[in-house]
C-alpha cells in the first residue's frame, strides 16, 4: 500500500506528475502519486529559484516521519539548486568538479545520505528517492522531436526541434549557458510556447517509454521507483 509524494520544482513538473507520472507509477503498484511545490511556490513573492536545503530537509523529514507508508522523491533542476554556504545542497558542490554523466548521482547520492542518516534508516532501504534533473524539464521533450512537434501543433518545427537534439549526447545534456536552457531555445523558435499548457501535451504524446529510452538519469530514477510497490 505505496504513496508517493513528489517535490518538484514548480508547476511545470506538478502538472507532469499529475496528469502523466502519476497514470504510469499506479499502474505498477502505487495507491497515489502526488505532487506538491517545493515550500508552495505560489504562496512566494519571489517564485525564482530552490529554496535552501535545510528548509526543504525539514519538509521532507516531516513527511517522512509522519507516514510510515509514504514514499517521497524530488524532481528539481540541478543548475537552480544552492550550491555552497548555509543555503547549500548536498553534493551540489562536490559535483561541480565531475564528469557530465555523474553529476546527478553525486547530488544524488548526497541528499540521500543525509536524509536518511537523520531517519536513521541505511541507504539501501531508505524511503527517499531523490531525483535530480541536469537541466529543466523542457530538455526531456527533446525524446522524440516529431511527437514533440505534433503535439504542441508545429510540425514545421520538427527539424529545428531534431537539429537541437543532434548537437548533444542526450536531451539531459541540453544546455550550454543560461541563455541556452531548453526552455529559451524552444521560446525562441516559439515564442508563444506555455511550459504548463504546451509541456504537458508533449509529455503526454511523446510518453514515459520514449523518455526513458533516451534520459540515462531520468530512466534510473523512474525504474528505481518502478520496482517498490
Amino acid at each position: 500500500m505505496t504513496r508517493l509524494l513528489v517535490e518538484v520544482e514548480g508547476p511545470t513538473e506538478e502538472t507532469f506528475v499529475t496528469e502523466v507520472l502519476r497514470t504510469h507509477l499506479i499502474e505498477q503498484g502505487f495507491i497515489d502519486v502526488n505532487p506538491r511545490i517545493l515550500g508552495n511556490a505560489r504562496l512566494r513573492s519571489n517564485r525564482g529559484g530552490i529554496r535552501s536545503w535545510p528548509s526543504v530537509k525539514v519538509e521532507i523529514l516531516r513527511h517522512l516521519k509522519s507516514d510510515s507508508g509514504l514514499i517521497v522523491t524530488t524532481m528539481v533542476d540541478y543548475y537552480g539548486l544552492p550550491r555552497s554556504g548555509s543555503n547549500g545542497w548536498p553534493g551540489r558542490q562536490q559535483a561541480a568538479g565531475v564528469i557530465f554523466e555523474k553529476k546527478a548521482d553525486v547530488v544524488q547520492d548526497a541528499l540521500k545520505a543525509d536524509i536518511c542518516s537523520e531517519l536513521g534508516e541505511s541507504t539501501e532501504y531508505c524511503r527517499f528517492i531523490p531525483y535530480v534533473m541536469m537541466h529543466e524539464f523542457e530538455a526531456m521533450l527533446f525524446s522524440d522531436c516529431a511527437s514533440f512537434a505534433d503535439a504542441i501543433d508545429r510540425p514545421d518545427l520538427e527539424a529545428k526541434f531534431q537539429a537541437i537534439r543532434d548537437q548533444f549526447g542526450s536531451p539531459e545534456e541540453i544546455n550550454d549557458s543560461s541563455d541556452t536552457a531548453p526552455s529559451k531555445r524552444i521560446v525562441k523558435l516559439m515564442p508563444e510556447y506555455d511550459k504548463i499548457l504546451h509541456g504537458y501535451f508533449a509529455a503526454s504524446d511523446i510518453g514515459i517509454e520514449n523518455i526513458k529510452s533516451q534520459c540515462a538519469n531520468f530512466s534510473a530514477w523512474l525504474s528505481n521507483l518502478e520496482s517498490i510497490p
